[in-house]
This record gives structure tokens, sequence and C-alpha cells, in this order.
């Protein structure tokens, strides 16, 4: 009996053709809700902003897997769909909401392998599971790790600082929030497995490590706050 799974099922225009069907299905989403929807004055509750974090999570996710091994196909659909249902769901079904899409999608698409199908829809219903990351298939730790890393390093220092703005704070809390980056950049650093995923969370916070630097000795009034003690 021969492997099901074919070593490329997915082509790139297909790809495409699914990131194209995440971006509508995230635009509707939102269109659909009443008065913005559910916390839509935060900009990681924007379509526009959802989206940009699945292609993050995608290319890191894909990354990753080509580094450990994992089946990369796999891994950058499960990474597409991960996040498709989070703007019409609640947080704590959200997975599973997203999970439904991609599966109806891959199914009504084109011939995919059933088996295919079915690791995709795991990875993307398990990627909120908070416990240990040894216990997930490669395929849905790679996606889980990168998920983890787009929350630090630059883009999720530009997203705190963003969030300021937000809460009506003044530039003098931004060394907080930058420390908050650091913060999770440690528990991320805590939670990776793989020597891909960790590399990138370290040579991400060293990035932050640096601009809290930078804004203590430049910005007169900023006292320095004490730093997670990270080896970077």
């Amino acid at each position: 009996m021969g492997v099901e799974i074919r070593e490329s099922p997915v082509s790139e225009d297909e790809f495409e053709d699914m990131k194209e069907f995440v971006h509508d299905y995230l635009a509707a989403s939102v269109e659909s809700e009443e008065e913005g929807g559910r916390m839509r004055w935060y900009p990681w509750h924007s379509a526009e902003y959802r989206y940009n974090h699945i292609r993050n999570v995608a290319e890191l996710a894909t990354r990753i897997a080509e580094k450990e091994g994992a089946n990369i196909d796999v891994t950058r659909v499960a990474a597409l769909f991960h996040d498709i249902a989070k703007l019409e769901a609640e947080q704590d079904v959200h997975a599973e909401a997203g999970a439904r899409v991609a599966r109806e999608y891959l199914r009504s698409r084109t011939d995919y392998p059933e088996s295919f199908i079915e690791q995709v829809c795991d990875a993307v219903e398990t990627h909120s599971f908070q416990g240990d990351l040894d216990e997930v298939p490669l395929e849905t730790r790679c996606l889980m790790e990168a998920d983890l890393l787009d929350k630090v390093g630059a883009n999720g220092t530009t997203l705190m600082l963003l969030r300021m703005g937000y809460e009506a704070r003044t530039h003098m809390d931004a060394n907080e929030m930058v420390g908050r980056v650091l913060e999770r950049g440690e528990d991320a650093i805590s939670r990776v497995r793989s020597d891909t995923a960790e590399s990138i969370a370290h040579q991400r916070i060293k990035r932050v490590r640096w601009f809290k630097q930078w804004l203590e000795s430049e910005v007169t009034g900023m006292e320095p706050e004490a730093m997670p003690d990270l080896d970077v």
C-alpha cells in the first residue's frame, strides 16, 4: 500500500488561490459585523492586520518546517487557515471554526488526499493548545512556534506601541510596553522546541533589547526597567 500524501500536493497557483480566499474571507467577516464587530478598534482585530499576521506566520512556519524536516505543504496550508475564523468566532472556539472552514475549502477545490486534509485541519484545530509542544505533531509544532514568534521582535514592538495610542498613554509608557514584548519573547523561548525557532526568537529579542536600551538612553526621564534574563 503506497503513501497517500504526494510530495507536494499543493501547487504555487493553488497556494495563491488559498491566500486570496483567506483574505476575502477575513474582509467579509468584518463587513458582516454590526458597528465594526468585536473590538475592531484595536488594529490586531482588523481584517488587514489579521491577514498580515497570517502571512507572517505562514512564512515563518515554512522556514521552520524546511529546517526541521516537517511536511512543508501541511505546515504552510495550516498556517494560512489557522486564524481564518478569528474575526467571526470567539477566541476559545476560533481554532475549531477555522478547521471547519479549511476542511470545506480543501474538499471542495480539488482532489487533495484525505490524509493531507486531515493533517492540515488537525494542525489548525490544535494551534491554540497551551501545553507542551512536544505533545503535538511536527507540522503543528512548526505552526505554533511561528505563531508565537510573530508576536515578538519588531512586529510585536510596533503593535504594543500602537496600543499606547489606543489606550491614551503617553510616550513615557513606551519602555513598559517594550518590556512586555521582551516578556512575551521569554515565554516564546520557554515554549518552542526546535533549534530553528529558538534561534529566530533569540535574534528578534536581541533587537527589542537594543531598542529598549536606546529608549532609556535617549529619552530624558525614561527610567530603566529590569529586563528578562535572556541569553541573547
